[in-house]
Parts: structure tokens; sequence; C-alpha cells
């Protein structure tokens, strides 16, 4: 028996993509599924597989950026299921550009799901959790947060967010036997980048090149995930070249940012990482 077998999962952003790959995943593991998203044919989609995995839910339709919605939402799966076991704080929202290029509005959009969304199921559920006496929250950030790549400050600054925010409620949660994990993969091939905000070509293109040459599927990053939960991980980085970057970085932050300096001042940036891309090698 593992030991997600039979919980309560709340899992947000479930319509499609990882969230829907997670709940699956769990699914198998003969899980209850609450199915959250705005998107709710997608949910009826998710459920009637979750169903043929083993696993059983419903669905319930929320913005995540509506505080609100959330604590009604909260109180319903505690009143009905009573109780949750797992939260995962999975919606998200992609928004990239250079900084001054990037329209306040993007700015403000993927804050409003990306952070505020994370914040406001933290905040409406772990009082619940420290109630019942246990509990996980896994908010899936991205490698991005870690690595601060290239023309993506909205995204890297709001995973960063997430993470400093997971790191925090490790500590803090402990004494209440509530774990925390911090999702932070590299590019996978998911629904991301259907609503993706940009400012030019270059960096849709980039964007898609990395999902269409991702050697890593939803299904595989969701079974690592579920790993992490079970392990009770702090961090789950599923590729390995998210880890091998992540420690260049942690073992010489200055050279990591100066190498990145370096390409970006001389034009070397864009047609490499294109390259690398178009080879499957940042994934």
């Amino acid at each position: 028996m593992g030991k997600l077998d039979g919980n309560r999962v709340v899992i947000t952003g479930a319509a499609s993509g990882l969230g829907r790959a997670l709940a699956l995943a769990m699914a198998r593991r003969g899980c209850r599924i609450g199915i959250v998203d705005v998107d709710t044919e997608g949910a009826e989609e998710t459920l009637e597989m979750v169903m043929r995995n083993g696993g059983s839910g419903e669905i319930y339709e929320l913005d995540v950026r509506v505080v609100m919605d959330w604590e009604a939402m909260a109180d319903h799966f505690f009143r009905s299921w009573g109780g949750v076991d797992v939260l995962v704080n999975n919606a998200g929202v992609v928004a990239v550009g250079h900084v001054g290029d990037i329209p306040i509005e993007n700015w403000e959009w993927i804050f409003s799901i990306n952070f505020w969304g994370m914040v406001y199921g933290c905040h409406t559920f772990i009082p619940r959790m420290k109630a019942q006496g246990c509990g996980h929250i896994v908010n899936v950030a991205s490698a991005a947060g870690l690595l601060c790549l290239l023309e993506m400050a909205p995204y890297n600054t709001t995973k960063a967010a997430v993470i400093a925010l997971s790191e925090t409620l490790r500590s803090e949660l402990a004494p209440f036997k509530i774990a925390v994990t911090a999702v932070c993969p590299m590019f996978f091939n998911t629904h991301l980048l259907d609503g993706m905000k940009y400012t030019d070509e270059f960096e849709s293109d980039f964007a898609h090149a990395t999902f269409a040459y991702a050697r890593m599927t939803a299904d595989e990053v969701a079974q690592d995930v579920v790993k992490a939960v079970e392990k009770k991980r702090l961090y789950a980085i599923p590729q390995l070249s998210g880890r091998v970057l992540w420690s260049l970085k942690r073992m010489n932050p200055a050279f990591y940012h100066g190498g990145m300096a370096f390409l970006n001042r001389y034009s070397i940036g864009r047609p490499l990482f294109m390259w690398l891309a178009r080879k499957g090698l940042i994934q």
C-alpha cells in the first residue's frame, strides 16, 4: 500500500496538462480527487478518466483569483469529505518578455494566478489542515523559479515566490504534521502555452520548441511528483537537466549568472537556447 492510497486530494487546474496527469496518477492509487478548474468541460473529461483509472471524485468550478471562492471551496470539501489530505496548487499561466517591454497588465495577470492563487490556496486550506491534525500542500512552481532564465521575468518571479512560500511553510507547518512539496519541473509538453502572453515571436517559438522536443511527458512528471509527496520531499525536480543546472547555480552563483550575461551580451543566447531546445536538451 502506497502512502497516498485512498487519500482525499484537491487539485487546481486539473482539467488538462499536469493537473490532469496528477489526478490520474493519484486515481491509480485509489484516491478521491477534487477536480478544480474554470474549464468545466475539460474537468468532466478528467473525471471520466479518473473513474476509469480506479479513482473517484467530483468537479468544483473555481477561479483561483477569487479568495472568497477559495473559502467556499475549502468549506465544501472539508465538510462533505470530512477532510482533505492533499492540496495541489497547480493552476498556472505564462507571460514572458523583457522587463520594460512586458505590459504591466501581463504582470498583474500572471501574479493573480501563479502567485495569489497559491497564496489563497494555502491561506484557506492550512487552518483546516491544522484543525484536522495533518495534511500535505503541493505547490507547483517551476525550475524557472530556481534558474531565472532570460526573457522570462514575470514567470520566473512568480515561480520563485512560490518556492520561497513553500520553503517557509515547510518549517512553519512542521509542528502540525503538514508536509510541503514544491514542484520544479523543466519544460515538458502540457497545455500551459495555450494562453501564453509574449512580446516577440522568438519567445513564442522558443517556448513551443521546448515543449515540442521535450523528452519527459506530463505523466512521467506526475509520477515523480507522487513519489516526492509519498516521501515528503520538499523539492520535486523531475528532470536531470534541472537538477544539474540548479546544482551549478548553487555552487557558484556568480559564474552561473555571469555566463548567462555573457551569452546575452554577445547575442549568443537566443540561437544557442533555440538549438538546445530543438535537440531536446532543455527539458
